[in-house]
């Protein structure tokens, strides 16, 4: 509400909005550990669909209060309040400098005000907005016009029961059924946009590993460069599931692959129709291969001897003229062996 002379004028931007606010215990004692927390309110949050979880258009934000004590003290030190912290990184930024500006003040004799700060994105410091006089300032008080909400255990059972597949449960079950590992798993279930995708992509045939690696990478590195959600970019699920098997099966290198992912994000077309069109199949004939390495060792006959007097990681070299001389369609591990037959034989 703002006074305007004789007038009030109230903002009534959030008017039917809920909110919805969590408090935690003071037991957090980093802000590498607060950053985390949020992170993982964060998944629950959209796992069970109550927020889109956009911190940018403030769907989700947090207050961080900070107080420091001396190691030992039972009794809690006078805490400031960041608020409106809109980023993972912004909590962890802000709290650390809060823990710095404390420690500071405290060594130098100041005291500690209680008040309200705010996160300076570009000088990254907080500021003093306003003082807390009064702890109850921090407390909730209640509303006479709302009536209260009474939850049973039995009802609160029987939500539990109707809530979907949380991000823990889910990690472990991708740990256990694709053969990810902990750190995969936890990447991809933070995210209930991919996690949905990956396991439509991998229902289609395709191989859990590589398609976690293409989605957690490529994937995710086109969605933050464009700002485009995973509905937005045109990437079918059979598609990735089709260029996974063909990597799989050493259809296409890694290189080739990732030109043909980019084909298909612009044209929507399957792997399989570019890499016809573009001559992009790749070269695993040993015949072929081998003619390669022979013409290439007889033209390099210093190299060669290089090799053979212990410098064994010339075979880069060679390695590079071939996939230069096949336009990057050479299969690598065809290469690399057919030249350390020829060169240790």
């Amino acid at each position: 509400m703002k006074g305007a002379g004789t007038e009030s004028m109230v903002d009534l931007n959030r008017a039917g909005v809920p909110l919805l606010e969590i408090v935690s215990e003071p037991d957090i004692r980093s802000a590498e550990e607060a950053k985390a927390y949020m992170e993982k309110i964060h998944a629950i949050a959209t796992t069970i669909r109550v927020s889109d979880g956009d911190m940018e258009k403030g769907h989700l934000r947090c207050d961080a209060n900070v107080s420091l004590r001396p190691e030992g003290q039972k009794e809690f030190g006078t805490r400031t309040e960041t608020k409106n912290l809109n980023s993972f990184r912004f909590v962890q930024h802000a709290i650390d400098y809060e823990i710095e500006r404390q420690s500071e003040e405290i060594l130098d004799g100041v005291t500690i005000v209680q008040e309200t700060r705010l996160w300076d994105t570009d000088r990254k410091v907080t500021f003093s907005m306003r003082s807390k006089e009064e702890a109850d300032e921090y407390r909730y008080f209640p509303d006479p016009d709302l009536p209260l909400a009474k939850l049973s255990p039995e009802l609160i059972e029987t939500l539990r029961k109707k809530l979907p597949e949380l991000p823990d449960a889910k990690k472990q079950r991708f740990i256990e059924e694709y053969g990810l590992n902990l750190y995969d798993a936890r990447v991809l279930t933070a995210s209930q946009e991919l996690s949905e995708y990956f396991e439509k992509v991998v229902a289609v045939g395709a191989v859990p590993k590589i398609a976690c690696n293409w989605i957690t990478g490529d994937l995710t590195r086109v969605m933050n460069e464009s700002g485009k959600t995973l509905n937005e970019i045109n990437l079918s699920p059979e598609n990735l599931a089709n260029l996974t098997i063909l990597i799989d099966q050493g259809e296409i290198s890694s290189k080739i692959a990732k030109t043909v992912f980019t084909v298909m994000l612009d044209s929507g077309e399957t792997p399989n129709t570019i890499i016809e069109e573009k001559g992009l199949k790749q070269i695993t004939d040993e015949k072929e291969l081998g003619r390669i390495v022979e013409e290439l060792l007889a033209s390099n006959p210093q190299q060669v001897k290089q090799y053979r007097e212990g410098k064994t990681k010339i075979i880069g070299f060679f390695v590079g003229q071939i996939m230069k001389q096949t336009q990057g369609k050479g299969d690598p591990a065809v290469i690399n062996r057919l030249l350390k037959e020829k060169l240790d034989g």
